[in-house]
């Protein structure tokens, strides 16, 4: 899971973790973003974007119309919604930590909470299970963006095509305060490329926003940018 994943890293288990942060589907990965925005820092040093396939898969003998209960990520389950709607109407979802996880508990001996699970191929073939149905995406083109993450260190060097993230902090909720932030890069021309609020935990009504914007750290315009989100911010959490 991504929760497992960053908590390795950040006891320096691991050198470095790719994680889901995006989808084209969905939008943002919350797990992600909120583990980024909170805890030990760690920075982001690279992307990709994968395509996305999904498969229904389950033990051996299982056959399609005895599923009952499908097990997979939320975020896979909404981007199999019409498919299932129209192969499987009464089938019950039952979320996991991630697509792998429901191939892998599948794959273990014993009683499971359910009877199939949506991964990719890889994962179904990997653990031995049967394949009942291929390609079930409602949209063939959805994509995933991953980040590689690690720990704080030496930044990767400008390439021209760079994005910068970070998770800005409000200092009070008042009126014209989101307004203000998104001056500081409307201002210096810098495009925002991802907005997402997402609920501090301290009060009701508390958020942050994590945002993705064009340009690298030592980019003038983004370096000004910087700056002048540090006025008027709390708390600027710079992720790479």
């Amino acid at each position: 899971s991504v929760d497992s994943a960053l908590s390795a890293l950040r006891a320096g288990d691991i050198d470095a973790a790719m994680v889901p942060i995006e989808n084209s589907v969905e939008g943002g990965v919350s797990a992600t973003l909120d583990a980024l925005a909170t805890g030990e820092p760690l920075v982001v040093i690279g992307e990709v974007l994968v395509p996305i396939t999904f498969v229904l898969c389950a033990r051996p003998g299982t056959t399609l119309d005895s599923v009952r209960t499908v097990g997979t990520h939320s975020h896979a389950w909404a981007q199999v919604r019409g498919w299932m709607g129209a192969n499987l109407p009464d089938a019950e979802y039952v979320p996991t930590l991630s697509t792998a996880a429901s191939a892998a508990a599948l794959a273990q001996p014993g009683d499971v909470m359910f009877d199939a699970g949506v991964c990719a191929p890889a994962a179904a073939r990997n653990e031995g299970l049967e394949v009942l149905a291929e390609d079930i995406g409602d949209n063939t083109a959805a994509v995933t963006r991953f980040v590689l993450v690690a720990r704080p260190g030496t930044l990767p060097e400008p390439s021209g095509a760079d994005k910068t993230t970070v998770v800005l902090f409000q200092r009070d909720d008042h009126a014209g305060g989101l307004l203000e932030l998104l001056e500081q890069f409307a201002v210096r021309g810098v495009n925002m490329t991802r907005l997402e609020s997402r609920p501090t935990g301290e009060a009701m009504g508390s958020y942050c926003f994590s945002i993705d914007f064009e340009g690298h750290v030592l980019d003038a315009r983004v370096g000004e940018t910087l700056m002048g989100l540090r006025r008027v911010c709390a708390e600027v959490r710079f992720l790479g």
